[in-house]
């Protein structure tokens, strides 16, 4: 996708072309107010706040959300790449033809069985974004052709490791005005069932969704899938390892639960694929997993042209990289409760005007890019020292 704006069309009638002139990473440390299990002994949610600039000043944001306990990706690593091969296969680059930078960046590194890194990629993917839409003067939905604005729901992750703290935890849910909640489940299917049945007694009219995170041999999987069905429950997430494909073709064939993957689908190749060899029956979309907005917004929109469903998920995102998710998936009409659970676990913005968030409803940003306003001085609070 190549945008043009009035600016830059005059600029380019007199021979000058704009360029991006400089990225720039920050890493910070998010505080947590909980315990989550992905970030459990960390000093707290560490990520990487990318800056990119055009020659004309205009800067546009992105986050990087490497976690090493769900991807292999660790801070280090992204640091790493994105200062090379990924910024200096950018610079120079003209910042409205997004086509041509996911084209440099396919090329500075190689893929193994997908994108390379796309954790760390997904910031630049996102900065890129902002910056395009801030020099073209439209939202992010604006520059696809979509709606843009209006409010999504949220819901409440439960990953509790004792049955004497899941009354507490949907209680606390209750209290943040949360309805909906998704479920932490593998790898003791006893344990999972009795903490589904007993959420759903507690909640009867929400929207219930169990995500194994590749925890579960098949047998387990497939012996615990009717159950959980029975107790309500109504889609169950990465019940295997991606690279199970005859497993989840075996799930799907028996069809007691709506069967979608996460960790597997990191670029629009795997979900056509996985889709044709009869895997799934929808998928959860995930900006940071599929290396940013470009691929993810492509994801969707195999998955609608599919037939079939998609939720919304997220890597615990900070500000930035959820209100690159919101963006995408109100722009989509996201219809089911997000699994966006930054606001859940952390306590803390570099935001001018944080999101807008009433119990578990969070408005989606409509202005220009991301729609955000980065307050530096924040972001200088939460700067990140290595130990």
């Amino acid at each position: 996708m190549v945008i043009r704006a009035t600016e830059t069309n005059e600029c380019t009638a007199k021979g000058y072309f704009m360029k991006i002139e400089r990225i720039e990473l920050f890493p910070l440390c998010y505080p947590c107010v909980r315990q989550w299990k992905f970030i459990e002994g960390a000093p707290g949610h560490t990520v990487i706040l990318v800056k990119i600039t055009a020659d004309n000043g205009t800067v546009g944001w992105g986050q990087s959300v490497p976690i090493p306990t769900w991807s292999y990706e660790t801070l280090e690593s992204a640091l790493a790449v994105l200062r090379w091969p990924f910024i200096p296969a950018l610079i120079g680059r003209d910042p409205l033809d997004l086509e041509g930078a996911v084209k440099a960046l396919d090329a500075a590194l190689a893929p193994s069985f997908s994108v390379g890194m796309p954790l760390a990629r997904a910031g630049l993917d996102i900065a890129l974004h902002d910056l395009a839409g801030k020099l073209t003067g439209q939202s992010i939905a604006e520059m696809w052709g979509r709606p843009k604005g209006g409010t999504l729901q949220l819901g409440w992750t439960i990953s509790v490791k004792s049955l004497d703290d899941l009354d507490p935890e949907i209680e606390t849910a209750r209290q943040r005005g949360y309805r909906s909640f998704n479920v932490k489940i593998a790898p003791d299917p006893r344990f999972d069932l009795e903490v589904v049945r007993r959420v759903r007694k507690a909640a009867p009219e929400s929207f219930l969704w169990v995500d194994a995170n590749g925890g579960y041999d098949l047998p387990t999987a497939l012996e615990v899938a009717p159950k959980l069905a029975d107790e309500g429950v109504d889609v169950m997430e990465a019940p295997l390892r991606p690279n199970r494909i005859t497993g989840y073709q075996a799930l799907k064939r028996q069809g007691a639960l709506p069967i979608t993957m996460d960790e597997g689908l990191v670029s629009p190749v795997e979900v056509e694929e996985f889709i044709k060899l009869g895997m799934i029956d929808g998928l959860t979309a995930k900006v940071s997993r599929s290396g940013g907005l470009t691929s993810a917004r492509r994801q969707i929109e195999i998955a609608l042209d599919a037939g079939l469903f998609w939720l919304g998920s997220g890597l615990t995102d900070p500000d930035v990289s959820l209100a690159a998710s919101l963006v995408l998936y109100g722009a989509y009409g996201l219809s089911k409760p997000a699994a966006l659970n930054g606001p859940q676990f952390l306590d803390a913005d570099i935001l001018h005007n944080p999101l807008t968030i009433q119990g578990d409803m969070v408005e989606v940003p409509s202005g220009p890019g991301l729609g955000i306003d980065i307050d530096e001085r924040k972001v200088a609070a939460l700067a990140y020292k290595s130990p």
